[in-house]
């Protein structure tokens, strides 16, 4: 199907606009809208804002001021308007109402409930309903969604700081800073965007992290520690900051994910960890990381990016439960330390683990490769 520019232009704003929801509405797919009147004037741009909030089509439709220039109109959005009820009305219904004469829609959306119908309700419209402009870009901003929906269970995204030569941490266990300014902020970006942020319990002791956001503006993610015994000290910020809630301990203890506290008691004694810990199985002296997985996910997170070790970060991959990479790697070398992955089971080059899609950026002085397993 032939796109113009001005098409490509308006679905490239949809985009940007769409962007502006990441980490507010998950479960729920990233969706942007603009709407150009038959004379090319825009006239009314949206997105998706909050979870249970209106769509990006509907907030669209509100800037509308004259409601006759959507005569003839075009409606260009990023994912294929929703054809059922959930916690708003259908989009696709409502679209249908007026008297537009195109809706441009990025992909289809691959949701069991939609994947068609919407564009087919357009179409009994008499809308004409094109698909497919800058839909690689559209399926790149919504493949938390994507995953979610085709797996049903969290993505997970791996970050991994090392020098030039390969190495994490020096051997005295020092890691600050291998990474420059403009990475770090990167950092904190995704973790405004993504459910949750997970590290070790050799991270969670020798860093002390707070994996809150401070140098963007955004949500405070869930905060995961894998925690086997269950024995990190409560003075830990994680245990015992003003963010403490939202922290989730993994464990095979099962005395201690099973007596979580009473809240009439976390308020009598404030310093009483008040966030969740939840049990899995014990294998080898680890938590079953595929399960732990499996059961933050279900309680309803659905993205989790990973700030972890070495051992951490290779034991995820070594069992395949990690589904992109985002490793930054500084131009300095430490020659001696933890190396950033170690016992991955390969043996032979015939074995090596390969990625799909790669691609490299630059950050400051750092290089960023992101790669997909």
């Amino acid at each position: 199907m032939s796109f113009s520019n001005d098409d490509s232009k308006r679905m490239r704003r949809a985009l940007r606009l769409a962007e502006k929801g990441k980490g507010y509405v998950a479960p729920n797919p990233l969706v942007g809208c603009v709407i150009c009147s038959k004379d090319g004037r825009v006239i009314g741009e949206g997105f998706h804002e909050r979870y249970g909030k209106a769509h990006a089509e509907i907030n669209a439709l509100e800037k509308v001021r004259d409601p006759s220039d959507l005569l003839d109109a075009t409606v260009y959005v990023t994912l294929e308007p929703c054809s059922h009820h959930g916690k708003t009305p259908p989009c696709a219904e409502t679209l249908g109402k007026y008297p537009l004469k195109r809706v441009v829609v990025a992909m289809k959306d691959p949701n069991p409930q939609v994947n068609g119908n919407g564009m087919a309700h357009l179409k009994s419209k008499g809308i004409r309903v094109e698909t497919g402009l800058l839909e690689d870009e559209a399926r790149r901003l919504n493949e938390v969604f994507i995953f979610n929906t085709r797996f049903g269970k969290p993505y997970v995204i791996l970050k991994v700081a090392q020098t030039l030569d390969g190495y994490v941490a020096a051997p005295d266990g020092g890691s600050k800073w291998i990474s420059g300014d403009k990475a770090r902020k990167m950092v904190h970006k995704w973790r405004s965007e993504y459910d949750a942020v997970m590290v070790g319990r050799n991270t969670a002791l020798l860093d002390n992290p707070k994996l809150t956001v401070r140098h963007v503006s955004g949500r405070q993610p869930k905060r995961i520690v894998i925690d086997g015994p269950g024995t990190l000290p409560d003075d830990l910020h994680l245990f015992s900051d003003i963010h403490e809630d939202k922290t989730i301990r993994v464990t095979y203890n099962r005395s201690l994910a099973d007596n979580q506290p009473d809240p009439a008691l976390s308020m009598l004694q404030p310093d009483y960890f008040r966030g969740a810990n939840i049990a899995v199985s014990e294998i080898n002296g680890h938590c079953n990381l595929e399960q732990a997985i499996n059961k933050i996910g279900d309680m309803g997170i659905n993205s989790i990016l990973v700030e972890a070790g070495s051992s951490l970060a290779s034991a995820l991959v070594r069992e395949n439960l990690v589904d992109k990479l985002q490793l930054f790697i500084a131009p300095k070398m430490l020659g001696g330390g933890t190396r950033s992955f170690l016992g991955l089971g390969i043996e032979r080059m015939s074995e090596v683990i390969g990625f799909r899609e790669g691609r490299w950026e630059k950050f400051g002085d750092d290089m960023l490769y992101t790669g997909y397993f």
